[in-house]
């Protein structure tokens, strides 16, 4: 079983933040496989395709762990077989970076889940929202400009493909595929 969580905050205040880049794009996954209305489970919204799981921590950003470690437990997964997918202040908008593994660089969401699995080796897809102007709480809480929200579908569907990239693909390959590729 792969699992593939797309991290955010619940609420309507938080639906199109960029905070959300993960929700939006469990979302976008979940629509055009007509996964249907989720349920809720491991305290996240929930969908099963094939020997795959699709999840949004419903926990909010900072406790996400707890639903990644809830689901990664009741399957036995394998740490390699997990995809995180979040939004990224170190890369500039758009952009998609594919990792094996690494620290959290700073994301609380990302630090929650590797405290809750206690492990490094978790691989994870980060879409860049570039760098706050100023406090990066109001930046990362807040919507899209003008001309990033024309942008974003095409942002969205991208790293949609990237996932489909991971999983079809073993993490060294979907690297060089993803990493090396602008279009996807």
């Amino acid at each position: 079983m792969r699992i593939v969580a797309g991290l955010g905050n619940p609420g309507e205040q938080y639906a199109f933040t960029r905070h959300n880049m993960g929700w939006l794009c469990a979302d976008f996954i979940a629509v055009n496989n007509d996964l249907g209305s989720p349920q809720e489970k491991f305290h996240a919204e929930f969908w099963k395709m094939g020997d795959v799981i699709l999840i949004k921590p419903l926990t909010f950003m900072n406790s996400s762990g707890l639903a990644v470690a809830e689901a990664v437990n009741f399957y036995k997964t394998e740490l390699e077989d997990v995809l995180i997918v979040y939004d990224d202040m170190a890369l500039p908008f758009g952009k998609l970076r594919l990792r094996a593994q690494g620290s959290a660089g700073g994301h609380n969401g990302l630090t929650s889940i590797l405290g809750a699995l206690g492990d490094l080796h978790v691989p994870r897809l980060r879409i860049g929202i570039g760098k706050p102007p100023g406090s990066m709480i109001n930046y990362v809480l807040g919507h899209f400009p003008p001309e990033e929200q024309e942008q974003l579908p095409n942002v969205i569907k991208r790293a949609a493909e990237a996932v489909e990239v991971w999983l079809k693909n073993d993490i060294q390959r979907a690297m060089t595929i993803v990493n090396q590729n602008p279009s996807v």
